[in-house]
């Protein structure tokens, strides 16, 4: 890889503003607009059980196929450091992918919403924006090593791709309920005609965004394909934070069966469930803001520390839920005390990305160790729900399994933990 020579420089509050906010707005808008967030994901999901007249099943093997670029997002990643298009480095990315995804959208709008043309549809328009997001992810990281920032970046980042899981599925089921009032064909119409708003303001704000947000990325020139993966491969700081979110994001307990634990044993109704998340969403945010205050003062390895020893045993609050009110508060401790070491995994990453790679690391990061880890785990934690002693052992089971971060964070480099934002690492 050649590049220029790379001077890493705090910025004046103001600026760093600037261009966070920016950065955090771009970010949220593709996450609004991305086919499995709520606002697309949920109506998607009701136009197929009363349009199409799935199953619940049919409909989770719909979901299951359209997510295939979510698994291998990392891939698509590397689409955006290996490719300089219109030589604007992430702007030329945010433009293009956004844009191509708009494209996309409006040609699902124009056909005949059958199960075929959403599959077909949805799968690409995922594939295009992961992407736009792996460039929007990507300007992050690097910034964040530019200007001394990442733990300032991660949780700007985190609060950006948390927000539409929030309002997603708020706004979507009011979208949703919205368009039950209409036929079929135009209420497919009229739901990607928002996604294609969304992609399209994404674009503009790309397109006339602040050039110090574009040029970290702009700057690099990196190698071949193969020389690029087998840098990616021998950059060790990538392979702790990778193992430290696999076991972070396994979570057997808070998945399928804690809907179950509170439906069937806490007798919660649907409005209470979507209480539940929401509350530990909006918790987990305010945890992170808190982070993005900390990391300034405090350096990252006490707070990924802190962060492992207030988080890891904290799903235990479930184990004292007798009613769905007592799990609601539960949800709200569990994620105030997630919150600081997801915030500090997510700095650790945003240091370990290696040069002009920072958009596959993120969508490794961010993406792939979600799914791949959040997905098994939910599997796990089924089975145990089902069979070896229901929701107290998928809460044991999820105890034991952070365990091993101690270990992990064992052989983290220190040269990467050793500093708080503002202060350059060794």
């Amino acid at each position: 890889m050649t590049d220029t020579p790379f001077i890493a420089a705090p910025l004046p509050g103001s600026e760093r503003f600037r261009l966070l906010s920016h950065a955090g707005l771009l970010l949220l808008l593709l996450s609004l607009a991305a086919p499995w967030a709520g606002l697309v994901s949920i109506p998607v999901a009701f136009f197929l059980k009363n349009r199409l007249h799935l199953s619940a099943n049919e409909t989770a093997q719909f979901n299951l196929w359209v997510s295939i670029p979510l698994y291998l997002s990392f891939g698509l990643g590397l689409v955006r450091d290996r490719w300089n298009p219109f030589g604007a480095g992430d702007r030329g990315h945010l433009v293009l992918f956004g844009l191509a995804t708009a494209v996309v959208f409006a040609v699902i709008a124009a056909l005949q919403p059958t199960y075929a043309v959403l599959m077909g549809g949805l799968l690409v328009a995922t594939s295009t924006v992961l992407v736009a997001m792996s460039a929007a992810t990507g300007i992050f990281s690097a910034i964040g090593q530019k200007y001394l920032m990442p733990g300032q970046a991660s949780a700007v980042m985190l609060i950006a791709s948390w927000v539409p899981l929030m309002l997603g599925s708020v706004l979507g089921g009011v979208l949703s309920q919205a368009l039950e009032m209409m036929n079929g064909a135009n209420a497919a119409r009229a739901l990607f005609v928002v996604g294609i708003a969304l992609l399209g303001i994404t674009a503009l704000l790309a397109a006339t965004g602040p050039r110090a947000l574009f040029n970290a990325h702009a700057e690099v020139r990196t190698q071949s394909l193969r020389g690029d993966i087998g840098r990616l491969l021998r950059h060790w700081p990538v392979y702790p934070v990778t193992l430290l979110l696999l076991i972070w994001n396994f979570q057997p307990a808070f998945g399928t069966a804690v809907i179950y634990f509170l439906s069937n044993h806490l007798h919660a109704s649907d409005a209470e469930v979507g209480t539940f998340f929401g509350v530990f969403w909006g918790a987990q945010m305010l945890a992170v803001l808190l982070y993005g205050r900390l990391c300034q003062s405090i350096r990252l390895s006490r707070l990924l520390w802190v962060g492992t020893i207030i988080g890891a045993p904290a799903i235990l609050a479930m184990l004292l839920a007798t009613t769905p009110t007592t799990a609601i508060v539960a949800a709200g401790f569990y994620g105030l005390m997630t919150g600081i070491g997801t915030g500090a995994f997510t700095d650790l990453a945003v240091r370990s990305s290696p040069r002009g790679l920072e958009g596959t690391m993120m969508m490794l990061i961010l993406n792939t160790t979600f799914y791949v880890s959040g997905r098994f785990g939910d599997l796990w934690g089924t089975y145990v729900y089902d069979r070896a002693g229901g929701f107290p052992m998928t809460v044991i089971v999820s105890v034991v399994a952070y365990l091993l971060l101690p270990l992990v964070l064992l052989i983290v480099p220190r040269r990467l933990t050793s500093t708080s934002d503002g202060e350059a690492t060794a």
